[in-house]
């Protein structure tokens, strides 16, 4: 069956997103642009182009066109950034301390979350992401080896997990969730807290084209962590 032309226009928009060649906030293509490249309705233009923009992928803005949006999650609207920029761009000094990289095999529920069979052998890293010599991020992340195989490849002392699979695997959706947790003994060590300081735990999973790419569990220090949003009505 071929390929319905809306959709045909949805996979050759996100096919340059993801490449980098249409990075956030590129003008793309107008119905009308893309109704004669694709030899179609503008309305079935109209239909691949409203559902990116539904999806958040793309953006509209009235008057000047559709645009490439923001990368957010498609549950939360949290900005998935990079915690290395986040801490540069507030001028302070970033380092990170690598504890884990290895492969491991999947308990039920981390396979589950990368779509693999239980027993499957994933690829795991544990890093403690610090703002001026102060642990901020205890980072424990689960990756799919099928769609990252050099993963354990990496040095992750020089560039994040987030930097590697946003350039091997762009993301193409995020899912969080949010919780108050109070960290275990070894987490507790890890981001020097004492037992009784409440965290803020994120759990994330992203996805590229070709599948779930990773699980990850964030682990904040509530006295030295604030999650902020803006939203509009």
């Amino acid at each position: 069956m071929a390929t319905p032309k809306f959709a045909e226009i949805k996979q050759y928009i996100l096919a340059r997103i993801e490449s980098g060649e249409w990075e956030e906030h590129t003008r793309v293509p107008s119905e009308n642009q893309l109704a004669e490249q694709f030899e179609c309705s503008r309305m079935t233009a109209r239909r691949g182009l409203t559902e990116l923009v539904e999806s958040g992928v793309l953006e509209r803005t009235q008057g000047l066109g559709t645009f490439v949006a923001e990368l957010k999650s498609q549950s939360s609207m949290m900005a998935i950034r990079n915690i290395a920029d986040e801490i540069k761009d507030r001028g302070h000094g970033y380092s990170v301390k690598q504890l884990e990289l290895t492969s491991i095999e999947a308990i039920a529920p981390i396979a589950i979350a990368l779509g693999l069979e239980a027993g499957s052998q994933v690829f795991y890293s544990v890093l403690v992401h610090c703002e001026e010599g102060v642990p901020l991020q205890l980072e424990e992340r689960f990756v799919n080896p099928k769609l990252v195989p050099e993963y354990l490849a990496q040095d992750f002392t020089t560039q994040t997990p987030h930097e590697y699979l946003s350039q091997v695997a762009p993301l193409t959706e995020a899912r969080h969730t949010l919780e108050a947790v109070v960290a275990n003994q070894h987490n507790q060590q890890a981001l020097n807290i004492e037992a009784t300081e409440p965290c803020l735990q994120i759990l994330r999973r992203t996805w590229s084209r070709q599948g779930v790419v990773s699980f990850a569990k964030l682990i904040h220090p509530g006295s030295r962590f604030r999650l902020g949003g803006h939203l509009t009505f």
